[in-house]
């Protein structure tokens, strides 16, 4: 069967790990109904934490203006907008801005690849679970320290690798098992959830996403481990 049939497979709609755009795309038009409630239910209500977590690690200022990439419906924009930062949401998919058109944040269609703002616009940019799936993870970047500001954050939030390894062996048990039946029972597109299953498990662990913001540019990398590394939260600054 070849990665194209797959896409198509039981009538859903999913991307291949090639990551094409137009089919990552279209990926996310299709869950973008019920989006928001899968992901609460897939996470065990932790979105909400790992929310504020990147918030709170970016830590932008009243009236800065940040950078909200491969925001979906915009609910990420929403928190990051609390106490008088102005956040805007930006996203490759009209389907999941038109799904978050009444969340009151300003949103832009746009690729991380090639973010449609000017060199040093923002503050700070954020990817909350999408960097994952870009294309080219280096390219958006590099591109994202592009519109920042000399002193400006970046802060990746991205599913990552649990550090203690039984923790880490149910973990992927329950991706490669367990997440695709529950998204059979809540998503509007459960194929979709087999990729995301596969992309989490083919992502780097902590340490090797880390030499790519640092390979990028970013200034100043860490990272803080959410829900025993089930999440990790990667910072960067620019010089």
């Amino acid at each position: 069967m070849t990665d194209r049939e797959e896409r198509g497979t039981a009538g859903g709609v999913r991307a291949g790990l090639d990551k094409r755009p137009a089919d990552v795309a279209a990926m996310f038009d299709r869950v973008a109904r019920r989006y928001d409630v899968t992901n609460t239910v897939l996470s065990g209500g932790r979105d909400a934490a790992w929310r504020r977590a990147t918030r709170e690690a970016l830590g932008a200022r009243p009236g800065q203006v940040v950078l909200d990439v491969a925001a979906g419906t915009g609910v990420s924009t929403v928190e990051l907008a609390a106490g008088g930062v102005r956040a805007i949401a930006c996203d490759f998919s009209q389907g999941m801005l038109r799904a978050g058109a009444s969340r009151g944040v300003p949103m832009v269609a746009g690729d991380a690849m090639a973010l449609p703002l000017a060199d040093e616009s923002v503050d700070g940019v954020v990817i909350s679970f999408g960097l994952r799936n870009v294309a080219d993870p280096a390219v958006a970047l590099r591109e994202f320290l592009r519109v920042t500001r000399p002193g400006g954050r970046l802060v990746v939030c991205e599913f990552s690798t649990p550090t203690w390894a039984p923790f880490r062996t149910v973990y992927l048990e329950y991706l490669m098992r367990l997440l695709p039946r529950i998204a059979r029972a809540v998503s509007s597109n459960p194929e979709a959830y087999v990729y995301l299953a596969e992309s989490i498990r083919a992502w780097p662990a902590q340490r090797a996403l880390a030499a790519r913001l640092q390979a990028a540019g970013w200034a100043d990398v860490g990272w803080r481990d959410l829900t025993g590394g089930v999440v990790a939260l990667h910072r960067g600054r620019k010089a």
